[in-house]
């Protein structure tokens, strides 16, 4: 499927590894050029080489903490100044840590607001007029089926996402007749290294082995596996693609049939 976004250009947040990782190779084989972003310069530079060498599209790494908003507007910037402009927005940020209300401090809410919330304005408030100005743009969030269904023991992160989908859910309507779409993808229990750290921490918690862990979430989806990072990309592309045009405001779980709600 010809998805349309051929010469496009995609900013990807925490592309390094995971899903962030997934789905930048996916809009490159659909022949986007890319901004990708991550903290560990070493590891982004190898992952740019690589999708530049399977699929020939123009890459540019830029070494950045998408919880500073310096970065996020440096990160931006240079991708404007190679490219001339930033068509999709995909943004992601490693998974908040694990724990009830008491085991978190306010130092934690805060760094978790950042890095999962104000990241998410950031990135949108750098590319946003730009898209505006051309009449067409795709804002895609990475959240978690915490928004809908919330998971035991992750209070940060069935808190912040959902602050993300309020966000994401009203800006839709704010800027749909500009061409722009925003939409949230909401991955369920995914074969990455968020998994195995949250494995450890069930470990640790509970006593138990990490294998039991995973087992333990195998058995409550209804495909009995986890799920990969290419199927969750698959869904990605298309929603950032020019065939998704009349899809917005939008959270759709990538998660094996694991979230229980009708809708």
């Amino acid at each position: 499927m010809d998805l349309g976004i051929k010469g496009k250009v995609a900013f990807v947040a925490a592309a390094s590894k995971g899903l962030g990782r997934a789905v930048a190779e996916e809009l490159a084989t659909a022949g986007a050029s890319l901004v990708l972003c991550a903290r560990n310069a070493e590891n982004l530079n190898l992952v740019a080489g690589q999708i530049v060498e399977s699929s020939g599209v123009s890459v540019l790494p830029v070494a950045a903490d998408v919880s500073n908003a310096e970065d996020v507007a440096r990160a931006v910037k240079a991708g404007i100044e190679k490219f001339g402009r930033i068509d999709i927005l995909v943004t992601n940020a490693g998974g908040p840590p694990a724990g009830g209300f008491e085991d978190l401090s306010r130092e934690m809410w805060e760094a978790t607001t950042r890095l999962t919330f104000n990241s998410v304005l950031e990135l949108t408030r750098a590319v946003l007029p730009g898209m505006k100005e051309r009449g067409w743009g795709r804002i895609l969030n990475i959240t978690s089926i915490t928004v809908k269904q919330p998971v035991e023991n992750l209070m940060l992160s069935n808190s912040l996402r959902a602050a993300v989908t309020g966000f994401a859910r009203t800006l839709a309507n704010e800027v749909a007749t500009d061409g722009i779409t925003v939409n949230n993808i909401l991955p369920g229990y995914t074969r990455t290294e968020r998994m195995e750290e949250l494995a450890r921490a069930a470990s640790a918690r509970e006593g138990i082995s990490e294998a039991e862990a995973n087992a333990r979430w195998e058995a409550e989806i209804p495909m009995k596996r986890l799920g990969e990072p290419r199927e969750f990309a698959a869904l990605a592309a298309f929603l950032v693609s020019e065939r998704a045009s009349y899809i917005t405001g939008t959270s759709i779980p990538v998660d094996g049939g694991w979230v229980r709600s009708l809708i």
